[in-house]
């Protein structure tokens, strides 16, 4: 098969718009609801500075594992075979590293950076081979591999050790994989990619990550009842399932009420698809899936014990969940609209303002807080000419 022919078997039509997502990808996806629930319970367990650290190394691992392969989806059909073997064979590689994130930090690192350099070695070396006649793309993927050759260095040579070795080289490695995409991942005699190269069809790209989030927040459901299940039925057990319940329901509304629809268009008609795919989606999402595990554990501790003074665990969690995943979003907004979302960053403040006066709060007290303030965002976009950009000042 020459490479015309090839690629024109397992690309999607080039310049084409509206590419559905397909039932393969949706079954892909299946791999990381595993994932985020194992991020989850890591950070439960080891509910510290450092366990916190170790949590967002793993999960920016889990996260480039996910949105390469969503990049690649963009531009390759997954109803084809060689392009769905060579996803089944990432999801392979996605449930060995989801498998072992609780033991990743100790004797089962070596699996976890092997299973993840594999993964994103290979499947940019599919994606190379598979490019054929489109050879911008081709070069652009012979530089992301460079780049995930030197990352998976680091990635193996601190699974070798460990400690707090480990914790630096595998920081390191975190520190080149964010740094690819932002460099254009330029090599000497390569050169470096332009986003105006990236061709991809942005509304894809947009309900992919939407979809991830929606994983993300399926995980804080999944806290929710199992935690309520497990205890017994009281005023105060009910009245935590209830205000968690909610506050997921809460986040949801601020993202997918009016903001998601507005930024996929706009990501559908820039001239420049790439450079928004690239900031707003696979940067500026990753706050916010990090925002909701958080918030999953704070929901969890606050269902199990919802009387008596919050532990500063409790005030971290319980608050600092919603206030990542607001962030995030306003980074987002500023990224796709170019405004500011002053309602969001003064629900932020507020959260704030809480976590230093609500200290002797309890934690149920802390965590119905949260209600008024996100609700209250969700009311300004409502209301607001701007409510697409989410109650929005230009800057």
């Amino acid at each position: 098969m020459n490479e015309q022919a090839r690629a024109g078997g397992l690309l999607r039509e080039e310049g084409a718009r509206n590419h559905r997502v397909t039932p393969m990808e949706l079954f892909f996806d299946l791999v990381y609801v595993f994932a985020i629930t194992q991020l989850s319970h890591l950070l439960l367990d080891h509910l510290n500075v450092r366990g916190a650290l170790q949590t967002g190394l793993l999960l920016l691992a889990v996260w480039w594992a996910w949105v390469y392969t969503a990049w690649a989806t963009n531009w390759f059909d997954p109803n084809q075979r060689p392009v769905r073997i060579m996803l089944i064979a990432v999801m392979v590689a996605s449930l060995i590293m989801s498998a072992v994130i609780p033991e990743a930090f100790a004797e089962r690192g070596l699996l976890f950076a092997g299973a993840y350099v594999a993964m994103q070695i290979g499947r940019t070396s599919f994606v190379i081979w598979g490019m054929g006649a489109r050879p911008v793309l081709r070069q652009n993927f012979q530089r992301v591999l460079v780049w995930h050759i030197g990352s998976g260095i680091f990635w193996i040579a601190g699974a070798l050790v460990s400690g707090s070795t480990r914790e630096v080289l595998w920081l390191a490695a975190v520190a080149v994989d964010l740094a690819g995409p932002v460099s254009g991942f330029y090599i000497h005699g390569l050169g470096r990619s332009s986003t105006h190269d990236w061709t991809i069809d942005g509304e894809h790209l947009a309900e992919r990550c939407q979809l991830f989030l929606i994983i993300a927040l399926g995980e804080s459901i999944l806290v929710t009842g199992a935690t309520f299940g497990e205890l017994e039925i009281t005023p105060q057990t009910v009245a935590g399932f209830v205000v968690a319940f909610l506050g997921s329901v809460a986040l949801w509304w601020v993202y997918f009420d009016r903001g998601a629809g507005a930024a996929a268009e706009t990501i559908a008609h820039s001239d420049d698809p790439g450079a928004l795919g690239r900031s707003a989606y696979t940067y500026l999402h990753l706050p916010m899936v990090a925002g909701v595990i958080v918030t999953a554990v704070g929901d969890e501790l606050a269902i199990a014990h919802p009387l008596g003074h919050a532990s500063p665990e409790i005030v971290a969690t319980v608050l600092g969940g919603p206030a990542l995943f607001l962030a995030g979003h306003t980074l987002f907004k500023r990224a796709v609209f170019g405004v500011w979302s002053w309602s969001r960053l003064a629900a932020i403040v507020l959260l704030g303002v809480i976590a230093i006066a609500g200290r002797e709060w309890a934690p149920l007290a802390l965590a119905a807080s949260i209600l008024p303030i996100v609700a209250a965002v969700s009311w300004w976009d409502s209301r607001s000419p701007h409510g697409a950009s989410g109650g929005a000042t230009s800057h």
